[in-house]
């Protein structure tokens, strides 16, 4: 269970991503009817445009964009591994090119944390930098020590005693790293934690591997988040880890391009077999776009790129997240999560008898 100001959040859950301060196509109505716990905000796109000031003066992120659930935010780490070639790292900090303007702004633990503040969500996150899973052991070794001291930094900056501020544990794909990120971060005694720097070029073997020696590590009593996952197996595969939070732009992305995930699989609306299909998009979903149309009116809609598919497949897809979270957790309480998980992966693959 994850408590803040704006709710207590049931886990494990899957946060929508809403970069901009909106989950693409979806109002904060639409967001409540998909059960979604957490929505997530990004700290360099909000402190750019409209600006942290902004936000802050219309009482936060959530008066701001309408949302009265429980928000995270992270720091901008992400965008020290994705906007790679606009930025320079130095012990102060990250020095960014906008990604609008190009103009210059330098992201230090302290800056991400008063903008968090000002962004007012529920739960931020440290300025940490996120290496590409094949950069050299060196580097990680200089990154994760950095990343420690930014920790420190972030900490000794954050000032609201009504936000949770998490820690991050880096070290790339080396268990020894892995090991001494994990002790110098959990030593500064932060509420929550998460584990950054995978699903960022590795294996998904590898991904798991790392996750396994961490994640159990991690403090029982505090969540646990793992930044950047949303396939359904993927998903179900890092709860059976004993990660309570993960989020990830897959599934209103696939949404975006005409992609709906099902019990039995994704399906590609663009594909002709569904221009006479009359069925539901998924009978066992209470979604909207489950109950009120046919596959092939939402195909119809997705091969003339209509605004209005857009809005139901995200809808869909978002609200299939949270289905799997909330079957999930009947699971775990029931103490059969392993085998439930089987039977489910065995179905999304198509590896059920009689399909």
């Amino acid at each position: 269970m994850l408590r803040t100001p704006h709710g207590a959040v049931e886990t494990p859950t899957f946060m929508p991503v809403g970069t901009k301060g909106t989950v693409k196509g979806l109002t904060p109505g639409d967001l409540s009817a998909t059960g979604a716990g957490v929505v997530l905000g990004n700290t360099y796109h909000l402190y750019l445009r409209p600006g942290s000031d902004v936000v802050r003066e219309a009482g936060g992120l959530h008066r701001f964009s309408g949302w009265g659930g429980p928000m995270l935010t992270d720091s901008g780490g992400y965008q020290v591994f994705s906007l790679a070639k606009r930025r320079r790292i130095s012990e102060s900090g990250v020095e960014f090119a906008s990604v609008y303007d190009g103009s210059s702004h330098m992201f230090t633990p302290e800056l991400t944390t008063r903008v968090q503040e000002d962004l007012g969500a529920d739960v931020a996150m440290v300025l940490d930098e996120c290496p590409p899973a094949d950069a050299p052991r060196e580097y990680h070794v200089e990154s994760l020590a950095r990343t420690a001291r930014w920790a420190e930094r972030c900490l000794e900056a954050h000032s609201r005693g009504d936000q949770a501020l998490f820690g991050i544990v880096q070290g790339g794909l080396h268990p020894d790293l892995r090991e001494e990120s994990l002790r110098l971060t959990t030593a500064l005694g932060f509420p929550g934690y998460a584990v950054g720097g995978l699903s960022v070029g590795e294996s998904r073997e590898e991904m798991l591997h790392m996750l396994s020696l961490v994640a159990p590590r991690l403090p029982a009593e505090k969540p646990r988040y793992f930044m950047g996952i949303g396939d359904p197996v993927g998903i179900l595969q890092v709860v059976a880890l004993g990660v309570d939070m993960f989020d990830c732009v897959l599934p209103t992305r696939l949404a975006r391009h005409g992609m709906a995930l099902t019990r039995d699989g994704r399906l590609n609306l663009k594909n002709a077999r569904f221009r006479r299909d009359f069925g539901s998009l998924d009978p066992e979903c209470s979604c909207e776009a489950c109950t009120d149309f046919s596959r092939a009116y939402l195909s119809h809609l997705v091969r003339e790129n209509e605004l209005l598919a857009h809005r139901l497949v995200t809808l869909h897809n978002v609200t299939f997240a949270g289905d799997l979270c909330r079957g999930a957790r009947e699971a775990i309480r029931g103490g059969r999560y392993a085998a439930w998980m089987e039977g489910w992966v065995a179905r999304y693959e198509g590896r059920v008898a009689g399909r």
